[in-house]
């Protein structure tokens, strides 16, 4: 018998993964009086949720023993594998009628692989990446694209929306993560916009902060401008969103779209762009560190 979340005050969750993102949706879920118990590599990063009234766990089977839900927000799809599919992995001791959301932005095909197995025990699954960075976290206010079963969707979307605001249903298993790619190509194309357009108001003498109270609100306006923007014009490169984790989704972007057979030239130039970056060691800064490349 499949469980019902959705009329469960209290639900008992596992998290895994208490990175930039995770750990403010742990918080909120917190706020809420649900039950969590996460896991994440290095213990120390999750102190302070623990002081919180989080649980740890040693690893992601144990994190999930006797819980109903299982989140995973990790780094890379290899990271999903493991955390899936490994010797301590969720899918070793789920049970029949719990629940797992990969909140990871990952490959499509690699969403549609969780949803057979977890489907072979008796298990729900979703693919359910997110955009708003760490300040939609922070307010609760992400953007989550899902994929799966419409059913489970409808269960779980109380539960999400104490950290998300705009919740779409997109379709299959995987839908969730090809949305999230059209998420990043838009991103990634916007965001040496306007890197240009601060190159050109700076080069032409111009007060920056000045120019984004006529053009952010205008038509060229967009969540970068409004909230990158100023942390270029400050010089803060701190990661809302990791430039290594943007190249692995441009990556696998790119690579979605060649077994479409589309080209995507705006993609293909900001990737070689953040590429550089990398080399140059700005992997662990924010995506608007782009920046850097024009000076």
């Amino acid at each position: 018998m499949t469980k019902e979340y959705v009329h469960m005050k209290k639900q008992r969750i596992a998290f895994i993964g208490t990175g930039v993102m995770g750990t403010s949706i742990i918080k909120h879920l917190l706020k809420n009086d649900h039950e969590v118990t996460v896991y994440t590599r290095t213990k120390e990063k999750a102190e302070p949720l623990v002081a919180l009234g989080a649980s740890w766990a040693s690893s992601p089977a144990e994190a999930f023993r006797n819980q109903d839900i299982a989140f995973t927000m990790v780094g890379y799809p290899s990271d999903v594998e493991e955390v899936y599919f490994g010797d301590n992995g969720l899918f070793k001791t789920a049970e029949p009628g719990n629940l797992v959301i990969d909140m990871t932005t990952s490959e499509p095909s690699l969403a549609k692989k969780l949803y057979e197995h977890a489907q072979s025990i008796d298990v729900e699954v979703l693919d359910a990446p997110v955009s708003g960075g760490d300040i939609g976290a922070q307010n609760g206010t992400l953007s989550i694209m899902i994929g799966g079963d419409l059913t489970t969707y409808d269960k779980v979307l109380p539960l999400m929306k104490h950290f998300g605001e705009n919740i779409v249903y997109q379709g299959e298993a995987g839908a969730g993560q090809h949305a999230k790619m059209c998420n990043q190509i838009a991103i990634a194309s916007g965001m040496i916009g306007v890197c240009e357009s601060l190159a050109y108001g700076l080069k032409a003498g111009l007060d920056l902060p000045t120019v984004l109270q006529s053009i952010a609100s205008g038509a060229a306006g967009s969540w970068s401008l409004s909230n990158l923007a100023p942390r270029m014009i400050k010089e803060d490169f701190a990661p809302g969103f990791y430039i290594k984790h943007f190249v692995k989704d441009m990556k696998i972007a790119l690579d979605e779209s060649k077994k479409m057979g589309i080209t995507l030239p705006g993609l293909a130039l900001a990737y070689e762009m953040y590429e550089k970056l990398i080399e140059e060691g700005y992997g662990d800064n924010g995506t608007q560190a782009l920046l850097q490349h024009y000076r």
